[in-house]
């Protein structure tokens, strides 16, 4: 993997505010992990950005490297990595990921 690789997740990450890798696009997912994120971030009201990992595979395997996290989806806030489908589910549950999302000034439109 490459520097470049990494340069140009870096650059996604910095330029959305919440941003989703993810299989597929949010109107088509192509897992069932992308598509529980996707539906989290859409219940919440968030927006937020994509990128499909199956349309670029050095980004598909950068972005593991990038975060030290095996699996796709992957959730970034503000720059920061939260996790893939399972946290993001947890999190959702017992209200973390709202309050993550106010503490960031992203407060939903729910």
């Amino acid at each position: 993997m490459t520097d470049d690789t990494q340069g140009r997740i870096a650059e996604l990450v910095s330029q959305n505010d919440v941003l989703l890798f993810m299989k597929g696009t949010p109107l088509f997912p192509q897992c069932g992990f992308s598509s529980k994120a996707v539906a989290i971030l859409q219940h919440m009201g968030v927006e937020f950005g994509s990128v499909d990992v199956l349309q670029d595979q050095a980004i598909r395997q950068g972005i593991k490297a990038f975060s030290d996290w095996p699996t796709i989806p992957q959730l970034y806030v503000k720059g920061e990595f939260v996790g893939g489908s399972d946290i993001m589910m947890e999190m959702f549950e017992t209200g973390e990921l709202a309050q993550l999302f106010e503490q960031k000034g992203l407060a939903s439109a729910g």
